[in-house]
């Protein structure tokens, strides 16, 4: 088990070493080189994952404990998939890499269920037990369109309290912390810019500003489309807003899947006026406030053509 200290508050996260016994050793090892020490969350995909394990602050750096010990051409190791491990849950830690078998320091947690387009790629080998409040906040970051933090959120310290595995010979061990990083990597606002103190705030009610902000901003980029008339106009409750498509997905396909919640008045995923390209975001009118209520709930974050939709009321 090993304490990460954020901040944005800890995590404690308890490994799974019979499964997947190359990344639990890589992690500690890393913890005991005090490797992660300032590290930042430099990828936050909302209700996804937090990503961090790179001293570059980039996303293409990180070097494993076994490139340290023998080279570079040692520093990426294979996944461990396990069947009886899945992204089912919030908090489960994995293994980012570029591919198959490129495993080496940068690591995520979950911060959504069911993440099954993770399964079978990407090694699970950790699982937070306490600290679910630092995930929510996590999860609830300011970020760019890319899922780029605006502000540092930084590891500050990992403290190992479980290592089953002995110490190679050749690591050079820290007898204490490196001193905490005070200046912000480019591109980044500092731990004490004022988005830090935002307060936390129930689940419930900072679900529903987010979805009060994400409709408004959705709305004044329809206004100036063209595609409504007034940002502050009222849809009606029977009408889903479904973004973030597969290009690929058609008009009908849309309409198929959804027709299984109730009759559908009109189904029209919105095009660019010259190309004819997808847009990919469309609106679903049913003929019943019922209807779009179950789809709703049954359909928000469901694969199509391997994309992950988002669906809401418009």
């Amino acid at each position: 088990s090993v304490i990460v200290e954020t901040s944005y508050g800890d995590v404690t996260i308890d490994l799974f070493t019979e499964e997947a016994p190359l990344a639990t050793r890589n992690f500690l090892k890393l913890c005991k080189l005090k490797y992660y020490n300032n590290c930042i969350f430099h990828n936050i995909q909302h209700d996804y994952l937090a990503q961090t394990g790179d001293p570059t602050s980039t996303g293409r750096g990180g070097e494993s404990i076994y490139g340290r010990l023998y080279g570079p051409q040692a520093n990426y190791f294979k996944n461990e998939i396990s069947k009886s491990l899945k992204h089912v849950e919030v908090g489960m830690v994995g293994m980012a890499n570029k591919g198959p078998d490129t495993n080496a320091s940068q690591w995520y947690i979950t911060t959504g269920p069911n993440l099954d387009s993770l399964d079978g790629k990407h090694t699970i080998f950790g699982k937070v037990v306490e600290g679910l409040e630092t995930l929510l906040k996590l999860n609830t970051a300011f970020v760019d369109k890319d899922g780029r933090p605006l502000q540092v959120i930084r590891i500050r310290h990992t403290i190992i309290l479980d290592d089953p595995y002995d110490d190679p010979p050749g690591l050079d061990y820290p007898s204490e912390s490196p001193p905490p990083v005070v200046d912000a990597p480019k591109g980044f606002l500092p731990e004490t810019s004022v988005l830090g103190e935002v307060p936390i705030i129930d689940e419930d009610q900072l679900e529903e500003q987010l979805e009060l902000k994400e409709a408004s901003a959705r709305a004044e980029v329809l206004e100036i489309l063209g595609d409504i008339p007034d940002a502050e106009i009222k849809p009606e409750r029977a009408v889903l807003f479904v973004c973030q498509l597969n290009p690929i997905t058609t008009d009908d396909d849309l309409e198929l899947i959804f027709s299984r919640f109730g009759n559908i008045v009109s189904c029209e995923i919105l095009r660019d006026k010259v190309s004819g390209d997808s847009l990919q975001y469309a609106f679903i009118e049913y003929d019943a406030e019922r209807s779009a209520e179950e789809a709703f709930f049954k359909m928000n974050k469901v694969l199509i053509d391997d994309r992950r939709i988002h669906v809401d009321f418009s």
